[in-house]
């Protein structure tokens, strides 16, 4: 699969957003933010994600404002916290995180939890705001199979992206096939089990015969299925590593092996039990 890091997909509505980019959480709002934006800019990263819940937008959006690129160069997702879904509070919340960003509009704009009695209201709101133009597309994180269908059979605008923790010990085809069959783009966070499974045997076994790093073999797993992965770092070093993985494919065998180390491991939040 030919990649380069300037890659995209093309959403559901035809807009189309880099397959790689930086996730920013637990990146501090301030100097290591706008540092770790900093670097990967000048790696060539062109996407960038946030939240509300990472009290870092003000950081994020003032080192998208300082770099050189284009405004439409670049991408930017945050997304809708859990204490503020329902309607009205979701309108509320978008132009907080619009005011924090300090810029024209956003890319992406996700709800990050589908919360219990709420969600239906806040996905009219995100309609709302892309209808408007405030955010040239809109999506769901951590929705299940089930989120999606109840989503589905009542929105007016269907969700481009559903973004959840994706890697190989966290297998989730089931999800992904749904996704795709329903034109629904995956995104991977946690890509990399927040290091959690980065020294487990086979994995290693299979990132020495393709002489890369663990981490550099989870990321192109991802993306050797059309997944976008937003690996999160603020290690200068660990930033530019994760960009090197567009000079080697993996092998369809490999991947099988890959896929083979599914244990439904989590190293983040289950929303499997949210009804």
């Amino acid at each position: 699969m030919s990649l380069n890091i300037n890659s995209t997909v093309k959403l559901n509505n035809d807009v189309e957003i880099p397959i790689f980019g930086l996730g920013t959480y637990l990146a501090e709002q301030g100097k290591q933010a706008e540092d770790a934006i900093q670097i990967a800019l000048e790696a060539g990263y062109k996407h960038f994600d946030t939240a509300s819940f990472y009290f870092n937008e003000e950081s994020v959006g003032k080192a998208i404002r300082d770099s050189s690129y284009d405004r439409k160069e670049l991408s930017v997702t945050t997304k809708l916290w859990n204490s503020d879904h329902g309607y009205e509070n979701a309108l509320t919340a978008f132009n907080k995180s619009l005011k924090k960003l300090n810029i024209e509009y956003i890319d992406l704009y996700l709800i990050h939890w589908p919360v219990e009695g709420r969600r239906k209201e806040s996905w009219k709101a995100l309609e709302k705001v892309y209808k408007e133009g405030q955010c040239r597309a809109i999506g769901v994180s951590n929705y299940t199979i089930m989120h999606l269908e109840e989503l589905l059979s009542e929105c007016e605008i269907k969700p481009t992206v559903n973004q959840v923790e994706y890697h190989p010990f966290l297998y989730q085809k089931d999800l992904r096939d749904y996704c795709k069959s329903n034109n629904i783009i995956l995104e991977s966070y946690s890509p990399l089990t927040k290091g959690q499974r980065l020294h487990d045997e086979k994995l290693g076994k299979i990132a020495k015969e393709y002489n890369r790093s663990p981490a550099q073999i989870l990321i192109r797993w991802n993306l050797e299925q059309n997944v976008i992965v937003i690996p999160k770092s603020s290690n200068k070093n660990r930033i530019i590593e994760n960009s090197k993985v567009f000079d080697f494919s993996i092998k369809p065998e490999d991947m099988e092996r890959l896929n083979s180390l599914n244990e439904n491991y989590r190293c983040t939040w289950d929303p499997t039990n949210i009804p």
